[in-house]
């Protein structure tokens, strides 16, 4: 059988994007329906959603678990998509300023709770059969913007409402969607799901564990990161729970969408290239050079940062190893924004070796796009990444990455070891303590790479061969929805 499968999820590419989880909502639906599932998006009514929305109709109001306002749920297209969209229409909660959990300086919604909330009740709706003509058989919620859509489609079955079958992804388990106990009366559950076993998380409402204890599968995106969650280390208070679940838990690596990410067709770059032709990559290094300001020279290896500024992914490692970076001739360009101390550190470095360090501050693509072609070295160096895009990215435009070995990176760059080298298999440069001595060990044998030209662009050519797309996820997701159906 088709699989009608609705995708929940608070962010979109191209229309509303704070990091990965838009790039993965805005290319897994067309590779599912490719791959054989009947897929259809359920989004926030955010500004930006309902302003490229063409409306089809009205499908049905959505009951407030509180008294005031008032949701209701829409159909009708995005461009680009090829499948209709659900849009919950509720002014009073996403009809606001700033991205999607917070105002234009960054402080969190008041009543993220019951936004987010209302969203998971509204996939509950749908699989309920709100909309006569389409209901799903299978809600997948990702992160814990969705976790709720788990707990309401587990309390209709529980009611004889639904049959829907339940995935929840983990894009990042450090980013949990916790709330105070007494917001639980405005989540529309029954009483009963505040519990150990339910969404009770130390004394508080978790909208991460909501996913995690009532899906009927649970996937993450990354082999590595699957197994990694499970433990102390890197489980965030929950690897408990993930082992007792970890006969449902399934790594399932991200994909790129190489209709927006590919060197030989990006026409916002300087000069189109690919593995077979990579003679554009060094106008676009120098179009990048002019650009920033730094010195306009072939021979210094270019180092790119496109990032939240957080510590999650590494930076302060960066910083530490800085000084040897500028030491060995090397440039450095940082776009992104986050913690207030890494950017005023990289501001104050950039003024320090204005021909050597670039800053960008916040979310441009273009200039994401622009860093990574014209980059030699993509920089991920993160404390713990559950699979990670910007190195998949690195790879394609031939900037080569180098990382922390942890999570989905570990999972897709193979370091310039030398038996990776003389097998042809190395694409980047891994090292394993996090730490600022094995970083900038990775650092060095970046440097020594670069001073044999011959070796870096066979390098260079294998990484940009690799193939991370859509299709493998695509075929893995479809058959675990079979499972779950059949089963």
């Amino acid at each position: 059988m088709t699989a009608r499968v609705l995708q929940v999820s608070a962010e979109l590419y191209p229309l509303l994007k704070t990091g990965g989880l838009a790039d993965v909502a805005g290319a897994l639906p067309a590779a599912l329906a490719a791959a054989g599932a009947e897929p259809r998006l359920l989004l926030p009514g955010f500004p930006a959603i309902q302003a490229a929305l063409a409306p089809e109709g009205t499908v049905a109001p959505v009951a407030l678990p509180w008294s005031e306002g008032r949701a209701t749920l829409l159909r009708g297209r995005l461009p680009g998509f090829g499948m209709p969209v659900y849009v919950l229409d509720a002014p009073g909660l996403f009809d606001r300023a700033g991205n999607p959990y917070g105002d234009a300086d960054g402080v969190a919604y008041a009543d993220n709770h019951r936004r987010f909330a209302l969203l998971g009740l509204a996939a509950a709706r749908l699989a309920e059969g709100a909309d006569a003509a389409w209901r799903p058989d299978v809600v997948h919620a990702h992160d814990w913007h969705a976790g709720l859509a788990c707990a309401h489609v587990a309390a209709s079955r529980a009611r004889r409402r639904t049959a829907a079958r339940t995935v929840f992804t983990i894009h990042n388990l450090a980013y949990q969607g916790l709330f105070p106990a007494g917001h639980f009366g405005d989540l529309g559950l029954p009483a009963h799901h505040y519990a150990m076993e339910g969404v009770e998380f130390h004394g508080q409402v978790s909208f991460m564990k909501a996913g995690l204890h009532f899906a009927d599968a649970i996937t993450t995106v990354s082999p590595s990161y699957a197994r990694e969650i499970r433990t102390p280390e890197q489980g965030c208070g929950l690897d408990g729970l993930l082992r007792r679940r970890a006969d449902v838990l399934h790594g399932i690596l991200n994909g790129v969408d190489y209709a927006v990410w590919s060197p030989a067709h990006d026409r916002g770059i300087a000069q189109a290239y690919d593995a077979d032709r990579p003679a554009g990559k060094a106008a676009c290094k120098a179009a990048l050079q002019r650009d920033c300001g730094l010195d306009v020279a072939a021979g210094a290896p270019l180092f790119g940062i496109v990032s939240r500024l957080t510590e999650q992914k590494g930076l302060p490692l960066v910083l530490q190893v800085l000084p040897d970076l500028l030491a060995g001739g090397g440039q450095l360009v940082v776009l992104g924004s986050g913690d207030a101390r890494l950017d005023e550190a990289f501001a104050a470095a950039a003024a320090r070796h204005p021909r050597q360090v670039a800053r960008r501050t916040g979310m441009d693509e273009g200039l994401a796009h622009r860093i990574v072609a014209g980059s030699d070295v993509v920089l991920v160096p993160s404390r713990f990444e559950p699979c990670g895009l910007t190195q998949l990215y690195g790879l394609r435009y031939g900037a080569l990455p180098l990382v922390h070995r942890v999570g989905g990176l570990a999972d897709t760059v193979v370091d310039c070891t030398l038996e990776d080298l003389a097998a042809g298999t190395a694409t980047g440069f891994a090292f394993d303590g996090f730490d600022a001595d094995a970083c900038r060990r990775a650092l060095r044998r970046a440097f020594a790479l670069w001073q044999r030209p011959e070796d870096w662009a066979a390098v260079r050519a294998t990484a940009m061969r690799q193939r991370f797309g859509w299709d493998d996820a695509a075929r893995r997701y479809v058959a675990l929805y079979g499972g779950l159906l059949s089963g």
